[in-house]
């Protein structure tokens, strides 16, 4: 039998599963989370950690351009993470799904 949480996220999913990736909250935190590796960049930059690098993005630097970047990694990061959590709860749907047919056939 499956358990009160598994039932509720069956309901929840069939009424979400259709607006298949129009979720924003997950594009929300997958937004944010790729300004966090934004910002691991910058700390790296600032850090000095690579005396080459730094040397040749200071002659070439253009503060526009970096943050334009990050901006675009940080997008591409929410969309990979808003399709990530689509097919992972999409996956657990259909699992439990076939959990679900398959406790009836046996009884």
């Amino acid at each position: 039998m499956l358990t009160k949480e598994e039932l509720a996220f069956i309901q929840k999913w069939e009424g979400q599963r259709i607006q298949k990736n129009k979720n924003f909250a997950a594009f929300v935190k997958g937004l944010s989370r790729g300004m966090f590796v934004g910002i691991g960049i910058l700390a790296v930059l600032s850090a000095g950690w690579y005396q080459r690098a730094n040397m040749v993005a200071n002659t070439m630097f253009n503060p526009f351009l970096l943050v334009f970047i990050i901006l675009i990694i940080a997008i591409f990061i929410a969309f990979i993470y808003r399709q990530y959590t689509w097919e992972q709860n999409e996956q657990h749907y259909k699992e439990l799904l076939a959990r679900k047919k398959r406790r009836e056939n046996e009884q």
